[in-house]
């Protein structure tokens, strides 16, 4: 029998877990819509200000990695753990956790990727930039244009480091969310 997850390094992790862009595909909606009504659910009892689909899947006719994004925003004064163990009972994975940011996976497997996989961030109501940066690919096409052709150049070039392909995108993030924070200023 293999390691469990929680056994792996973060090597034997990369390496199963490789960095996979696809076609955009319709089917990144149908199951952010299913997750929400999920959270929705879960998150009941808690001082849930908004629930949001954000990553490249929530980017029209792009390439992304097959896994859905969604950022939960608590109220503030809230108590962020309250969210996050609710998550965690669910059969969520905590990934990462801050006092004010909490991050969760589902659909790692120890064969893989499963069918359906999500990361859901949970932080406080305002801490959002990537529905600005969202919006504005999506109403910005040469610009979301730009944006895919940059991850397919780093796709193969940083497939079994994460931490490398993310850190190869920031200032490209950064700039355009700044702009479209301008540009919407107060949207959110």
């Amino acid at each position: 029998m293999g390691k469990e997850l929680s056994q792996m390094s973060l090597d034997e992790l990369w390496e199963l877990f490789p960095i996979a862009l696809v076609a955009h595909n319709d089917k990144w909606k149908l199951f952010y819509d299913e997750i929400e009504t999920e959270l929705k659910s879960i998150l009941s009892g808690c001082r849930i200000e908004r629930i949001s689909h954000i990553g490249s899947t929530a980017i029209s006719g792009i390439w992304a990695k097959d896994i859905v994004d969604v950022l939960i925003e608590v109220s503030k004064g809230s108590d962020i753990e309250d969210a996050a163990r609710a998550i965690e009972n669910n059969g969520f994975i905590r990934m990462s956790s801050a006092a004010d940011r909490i991050s969760f996976n589902r659909g790692y497997t120890t064969n893989g990727f499963a069918d359906k996989v999500f990361h859901v961030h949970i932080r406080y109501v305002g801490d959002n930039d990537e529905l600005y940066f969202r919006d504005y690919l999506n109403e910005h096409e040469q610009t979301a244009k730009e944006y895919e052709t940059m991850k397919l150049k780093l796709w193969k070039q940083f497939e079994h480091d994460r931490d490398s392909y993310t850190n190869s995108k920031t200032a490209f993030v950064k700039k355009w969310t700044s702009e479209a924070k301008k540009l919407y200023n107060g949207r959110y």
